[in-house]
Parts: C-alpha cells; sequence; structure tokens
C-alpha cells in the first residue's frame, strides 16, 4: 500500500531529526558529487510463499437423519410361528405342548444423528409386541402377551479412499431395555430368535442404503470444482491494485469432523500463493485436480506475502515540505533526493550560500543507510545512519547530529499494515455461485523482508490466518 500525501503527516519526532539532518548539513565538509553513491534498486522479486487452503464440504446432521430415517420402514419385523412352549416327559412319555407366536417390532421413535470428533453416532429406538396362544387340545386354554423395548445404535468413521470413494466404517449393535418374554405354563420362552434376525437383515439394508447415499455425494466432483476455484485470482485491494493468485498442486484428505449438528469433510489444497501488485495475475489455466495424497491430521495454515509500500518521492515531498520552513540562515538546503544505492537507502541534499542567485548552485552532501524493521513496535529504522565517504572531513557536531538521526528517524507502517490486511479479509470472504463460496481471515502478519525497489522502499509481510472453500451450510 502506498502512503499518500493527502491526509498523512509524519508526526513531529520525524521531522525534528529531519531538520537536524540539514543543519548537520549547514557545518559538514562537503561530500563532492564524486562521494555520491549510484542509483542501484533491488531488482522486483516474486511475492510468493508455500500455502494452504482448505476445501470443506458441510452437511447438517439433522438433514441426514431425516433422510436416513425416510429409507427405514417403520414396521422393521414380523413374525407368526408355531413353536413347542414345553417339553416334558410324564411317567416316560414325551409330552409337547404347541403355542402360535405372533408379533412385530417397529421404529417407535426417530433416528438420531450426532457427532464425535471423527465419529457419527446414530441411534433408533425400537417397540415389539407378541402374543401367543396354545396351538393343541393340550394347550388350546393358555393364551399370553407381552411387550419388549429396544435401542438401536450405529456409528460410522468416514474416511475418503484414494479412488475419491467415501468409506463410511459402519457398525451396529443393539440391545433389549425390556426382552420379549412370554410366560407359558410357568416357563419363559424368549421371542428374540424370531425378531432379531428380521431385524440384522433390516440393519444389512440400512447399511446398503446408507453407502449408496454416501457415493451419490460425488466429492470427486466437488472437490474438482474447489480446485479449479482455487486457481482463480482474487483482488485484495485497489489503491494500488493487489491481487492474489493461487497456484495448487497437491491434495490430502484432512479428516471427517462431526459436532452435535454438523458433519464437516475437508480437503487440503496446498501449492504457491503469489501477490502481485499494481496489476492483475497473467491468465492461469486451471491443472486437473491432483491425485488423493496421504491424509493429514487438518489443514495447513493459509499464507500470503502483502508488501506495504513507501514511495522515495513521498519522503522527498515531505522533507522538502520541512525545508521551506527553516530559518534563514547563511546556508540554505535547495533540493534533496532520496533513493536506493546497493541495500542502502541514500538521502542526499544540495546546500548552497543563501546569498547564491543561481537555483543549481550548491554541493551535495549524502548520507546513507540500511533499513531495518521493529517487528513488535511495527517501524522502519535507520540505525546505522553515516555520511558517505570515509575521507570526509567530520567534526563532533556531525557525528552528534548524526546520532540523534539514527535514534529518532523512526517511520510507523502499522496503520498500513492494518488498512491491507483488513481490506484482503474483506475480500477473502464471499459467495461464489453453485453452492460454493469462500471464507478468509489474516489474523497476523510479520515482517519479512525489506527490499529498496526503484520507486520506493517494499516492506514485505507475511500474513497467515485460513482460507476455505465450503459447500453446503
Amino acid at each position: 500500500m502506498a502512503f499518500r500525501q493527502t491526509g498523512y503527516r509524519l508526526p513531529d519526532p520525524i521531522w525534528r531529526p529531519i531538520a537536524a539532518l540539514f543543519f548537520c548539513a549547514t557545518f559538514a565538509a562537503p561530500a563532492v558529487a564524486a562521494d555520491k553513491p549510484p542509483l542501484a534498486p533491488d531488482p522486483p522479486a516474486p511475492l510468493a510463499t508455500p500455502s494452504r487452503i482448505s476445501a470443506t464440504v458441510e452437511f447438517a446432521l439433522p438433514a441426514l437423519a431425516a433422510a436416513l430415517e425416510h429409507d427405514i420402514p417403520r414396521r422393521l419385523a414380523t413374525f407368526n410361528e408355531r413353536i413347542v412352549c414345553l417339553h416334558k416327559r410324564v411317567f416316560g412319555i414325551d409330552v409337547k405342548a404347541h403355542c402360535d407366536v405372533a408379533g412385530y417390532v417397529e421404529r417407535s421413535g426417530h433416528v438420531t444423528l450426532y457427532g464425535k470428533g471423527d465419529r457419527i453416532l446414530g441411534s433408533m429406538p425400537v417397540y415389539g409386541k407378541a402374543t401367543g396362544r396354545g396351538g393343541d387340545k393340550i394347550t388350546s386354554h393358555i393364551h399370553g402377551a407381552t411387550q419388549a423395548r429396544m435401542m438401536i445404535e450405529g456409528q460410522a468413521r468416514p474416511a475418503l479412499q484414494r479412488d475419491w470413494s467415501l468409506k463410511l466404517n459402519f457398525s451396529d449393535n443393539f440391545h433389549w431395555s425390556q426382552p420379549p418374554y412370554l410366560h407359558v405354563l410357568g416357563h419363559e420362552i424368549s421371542l428374540a430368535r424370531f425378531a432379531e434376525p428380521k431385524i440384522r437383515a433390516e440393519l444389512a439394508h440400512v447399511k446398503e442404503r446408507a453407502n449408496a447415499a454416501a457415493q451419490k455425494l460425488d466429492l470427486h466432483k466437488k472437490a474438482a470444482t474447489a480446485w479449479r476455484q482455487a486457481f482463480v485470482p482474487i483482488k485484495l485491494a485497489d489503491n494500488p491494485q493487489v491481487w492474489l493468485q493461487m497456484k495448487p498442486r497437491s491434495a490430502a484428505f484432512a479428516g471427517i469432523r462431526a459436532d452435535s449438528k454438523t458433519l464437516t469433510g475437508t480437503l487440503e489444497i496446498s501449492g504457491s500463493a503469489e501477490t502481485f501488485v499494481g496489476h492483475a495475475p497473467p491468465a492461469v489455466t486451471p491443472a486437473p485436480l491432483a491425485p488423493l495424497a496421504a491424509n493429514v491430521a487438518a489443514p495447513g495454515k493459509f499464507d500470503i506475502v502483502l508488501p506495504v509500500h513507501i514511495g522515495y518521492d513521498f519522503l522527498r515531498r515531505k522533507i522538502m515540505e520541512l525545508v521551506a520552513t527553516l530559518p534563514k540562515g547563511a546556508m540554505t538546503i535547495r533540493d534533496v533526493t532520496v533513493y536506493p544505492s546497493a541495500g542502502k537507502l541514500v538521502v542526499g541534499a544540495r546546500i548552497a550560500k543563501s546569498s547564491e542567485a543561481d537555483p543549481k548552485a550548491g554541493e551535495w552532501l549524502y548520507l546513507s543507510a540500511t533499513p531495518q524493521i521493529d517487528a513488535d513496535k511495527q517501524t522502519l529504522r535507520i540505525p546505522d545512519l553515516a555520511i558517505v565517504g570515509s575521507d570526509s572531513p567530520k567534526n563532533t557536531a556531525d557525528d552528534d547530529l548524526v546520532a540523534q538521526l539514527r535514534q529518532r528517524i523512526v517511520i510507523s507502517y502499522g496503520e498500513e499494515s492494518s488498512k491491507l490486511i483488513d481490506a484482503a479479509n474483506q475480500r477473502l470472504t464471499r459467495p461464489l455461485g453453485n453452492g460454493f463460496r469462500i471464507e478468509g481471515h489474516l489474523a497476523s502478519a510479520r515482517p519479512e523482508k525489506i527490499r529498496l525497489l526503484s520507486d520506493g522502499v517494499s516492506i514485505a509481510l507475511h500474513a497467515s490466518g485460513t482460507l476455505k472453500i465450503l459447500y453446503g451450510l
């Protein structure tokens, strides 16, 4: 982001040492043009860094439970059997009594799903009722009834396979809270053996339907769409223009997460993030979706390099504005220049006698320094500022004033950094269409490098946060 003249004023602690610089120049022996450092800006370098984004598919667990319940019949099992309800030897004779048993088992409540870590847990209450009566002359007067209750429970640990199919890893069990026993002639007859095989058969059908529904999600197609979206450049700021260009290279399954309401499956997309300043990035043809790599525990951080720009013209204008306010003396400063030279920031002042009528008169004094960043205070400093030219005569006044400059010239970039990150965060969250949206947030930024470019000082900030391409809720 470029500092502009309108609305920006360097604080007084900066102007005072700048004024001291020119008084210093008044008393210093001239550093002639032969001492002038050459113009040598740093070459432009790509503002790129490895980065990761997450592609996430979200599903509402209540909606999944309702869909699953729709596929499960209300009545799970019926039975109508003739059984031997009594078998005894009486006076050496086998006596068998038969009973006719009929009943049913059905759902007595809704299917409930909830998440716990990487598992989906579900339950369904079941109610059963059975009646029995004698089936022959000996037992014709016998009759009875019973009720039973059961809870069916299941869990799944979904995993994305290398072929992009979703494996549910489904398991289930059930237990009777009120077992089905029929009391006949003082004997308890368990009816579980009639109901349980049919319940197990129905649960097998439920598994088949759940697996079929999982394949219909077509995660490969959704992942391919998210992959293509990651290649689309994003405009992060307007003045100057700052663009983000992601170039994905690999994809890895980052697991399933679930809570009480939501099931989330995440894909980590890794590649490079490059920042372009002043113009949109050149067109990029999206590469095909990469094969699924080894699983990762969680998506990595989203990283991007953002440039804060301080123009040399801005610095020169402010210095010249100060010069115009200095009291008249025997010497005056006619011009100022600020430019880069082989990694150094050079400040030059053309000094002439106040009585000199020629506007081009005067000698140049040059000072240079290597700018340094105070990351905690978000400031730019020049602690090694010195007069250029080892053969230049020096005096104590020069040394004292240059020392003050080293300590007091401080340029804050914190406000511009915050503006740039805020602008980026606003652009990183928006709908993408067709059920997809992007949500991004940069939470922190640290200075990574200073470059003295041809048009100004560029502070590269390494910003980190999250960037998600979402589908679903």
